[in-house]
């Protein structure tokens, strides 16, 4: 038992971390696109986040958290190399909290101003995010090579993010921003792509042991339905995409309907094969080739009395996430603070 427990928290942190890249990225994804819509359009988009954006961040607080009571030693690490970059996310996040809130109290003159923190809010986080990912997959290489690998994939997540926003914003909206969504999730598709293949080609260069992990038989027959399931799903999108630019232009508000989901199921599969594809190639280690799970974790003592309180927690949260979507699931509308 005590060999498994930092199997254990590892999966629980992961289901966090991946919960969260899904649930906050779509919404982080929607504020980027604040700026490209028209005023009316931003209160829908706001109103198709409202309910969700502040209990999709309970899923960072619960990764980070168990990172933290669970493998003290890796977070350390971890949280002192990426020290700036999660600074400014955090600045980025409570930006988004403060401008949702005063834009709803606005006067009309100044609600113009809030949107911009809003969007900038949810812009600085997006890319503090990717510069972090980029930064972590090549072991925190402080070389030009590793710090130029981190920017690139800084705008790529932000990408993802809002090839997810747009995907939401397809199944919450109606009319012209349900035909700008279309578009707005086709620019993005491409940008998305490069940073998947980016983060795949990198990250079997960065370790032997990675590399040997994938590219030896019969690891590299068994795993290749990842990649081929990947790509096929960024096919997929393109198709449903081209399919509702069609009906887009054709004003088919059925087609759009009947098929809105789609995107948005495709974008949240290339986020889940590619994290499952990380994950293997990162196990058991937290930091690349240095500190393994079983090296970072707590006592078993303190592993099996935190299991407890995770295990209380844990289903609280999924509970609630299950119960929000389902009573707020449908078309958003306009929002209304009379």
């Amino acid at each position: 038992m005590n060999e498994a427990l930092p199997i254990i928290f590892l999966a629980l942190m992961g289901l966090a971390m991946l919960a969260y890249v899904v649930l906050d990225g779509y919404d982080l994804g929607v504020g980027v696109l604040l700026r490209r819509a028209t005023p009316e359009q931003r209160d829908t988009m706001i109103a198709s986040i409202g309910p969700f954006w502040d209990a999709n961040e309970t899923w960072l607080v619960l990764g980070v958290g168990l990172l933290l009571v669970a493998f003290p030693k890796a977070h350390g690490v971890i949280l002192g190399a990426l020290y700036l970059p999660v600074t400014l996310m955090l600045i980025g996040l409570m930006l988004r909290g403060v401008a949702f809130e005063l834009r709803a109290k606005a006067a009309a003159t100044s609600k113009p101003m809030w949107d911009r923190c809003f969007y900038g809010g949810s812009l600085l986080a997006a890319l503090s995010q990717g510069y972090m990912l980029g930064h972590y997959i090549v072991g925190f290489d402080s070389s030009l090579g590793g710090y130029a690998f981190a920017l690139l994939i800084a705008p790529c997540l932000t990408a993802g993010y809002v090839l997810l926003g747009s995907g939401w914003l397809l199944m919450k909206a109606e009319g012209e921003l349900q035909r700008r969504a279309v578009r707005w999730a086709r620019t993005s598709l491409l940008l998305t792509a490069i940073g998947i293949a980016a983060v795949s080609l990198a990250t079997p260069m960065v370790s032997q042991r990675i590399y040997d992990k994938w590219f030896s038989l019969p690891e590299v027959i068994a795993l290749a339905p990842i990649p081929l399931a990947t790509l096929g799903l960024f096919g997929l999108a393109w198709l449903f995409l081209r399919r509702l630019q069609h009906d887009s232009a054709n004003t088919n508000q059925r087609g759009l309907d009947r098929w809105s989901w789609a995107p948005f199921a495709c974008a949240v599969g290339v986020f889940v094969l590619a994290f499952f594809g990380l994950a293997y190639s990162l196990y058991p280690f937290l930091v690349i080739d240095r500190i393994s799970i079983f090296d970072a974790a707590s006592a078993p003592e303190s592993l099996k009395l935190i299991l407890i309180g995770t295990l209380i927690t844990l289903p609280a949260i999924i509970g609630y996430s299950v119960f929000a979507y389902r009573v707020f699931w449908g078309k958003a509308r306009a929002l209304d603070y009379g």
